[in-house]
């Protein structure tokens, strides 16, 4: 294991945060339990003063094929599974794309596009160097209790990748957009969607410093260069007690805020 100086402002997707020194794991190393696991800041809000953390080297980035066992390294980019999903004609991958991140980000939040999940095809996760069966993990909408630090994740292969779904499925997020964001801020409450409620309660469009809930997206929250920490935080606390005053719903982030 090492240390690195991550710069958030730049390494994470919404671009908030300052230099942080972060732990490096590397393959064998024994995890740390006083320390904050991380992924590739795709759905992270970090503060100038966050818990200690740490991150999965690129020890963690690999793909293997085996029979019909298929072994992914946490670190890996959600990308680079797209694409051997591709060339090896592999099923079930296809809601990935345009998916930012890294594995282990999306077993975290168990990560996903309408009705398509990644806990609906893994099928167990390698937890401070144990292999835990999928079926003695709770997880559901947005979450996963993992207990620990996942390094490594089994699919069961099954073939036939779907072009035709991935185009739907790309065309599903065009409505999103293309500025520096955390994805959605907000998960969406039972028979509802958090954008709606943040546009009812006349918050889409609005700024405080250079975030804004955009106008594109009302649960996404956008840096239009420089924002800060701060800024965002009140626009989060905002968006929670208008919606609460007005719907008596207690929104609940999916962005992760350390």
């Amino acid at each position: 294991m090492y240390f690195k100086t991550i710069d958030f402002s730049k390494f994470s997707s919404i671009k908030v945060g300052v230099p942080i020194e972060v732990l490096m794991l590397e393959r064998n190393d024994e995890i740390p339990n006083d320390r904050t696991i991380i992924g590739h800041a795709n759905n992270l809000l970090v503060s100038a003063t966050p818990p200690p953390l740490m991150m999965l080297s690129k020890d963690f980035s690999f793909i293997e094929l085996e029979d019909n066992i298929l072994t992914i390294g946490c670190a890996t980019p959600t990308g680079k599974i797209l694409s051997f999903a591709k060339k090896n004609d592999l099923a079930g991958f296809e809601f990935i794309a345009k998916l930012p991140g890294s594995l282990g980000g999306m077993i975290a939040m168990n990560a996903g596009v309408k009705v398509y999940e990644i806990f609906n095809i893994l099928e167990e996760i390698k937890i401070d160097g144990v292999w835990v069966s999928k079926e003695d993990i709770e997880y559901g909408y947005r979450f996963a209790k993992l207990g620990g630090v996942a390094t490594e994740v089994r699919f069961k292969v099954q073939k036939g990748f779907d072009k035709v779904l991935l185009q739907e499925l790309i065309s599903v997020r065009s409505n999103q957009p293309k500025i520096a964001s955390a994805g959605s801020a907000f998960k969406n409450p039972e028979g509802d969607y958090a954008g709606r409620l943040i546009q009812e309660v006349g918050l889409k469009g609005v700024s405080r410093g250079a975030m804004q809930w955009s106008e594109v997206h009302a649960n996404f929250l956008v840096n239009h260069n420089g924002g800060t920490f701060e800024d965002a935080k009140y626009l989060i606390d905002l968006a929670k007690n208008r919606v609460f005053e007005k719907f008596g719903i207690v929104l609940e982030e999916e962005v992760k805020i350390l």
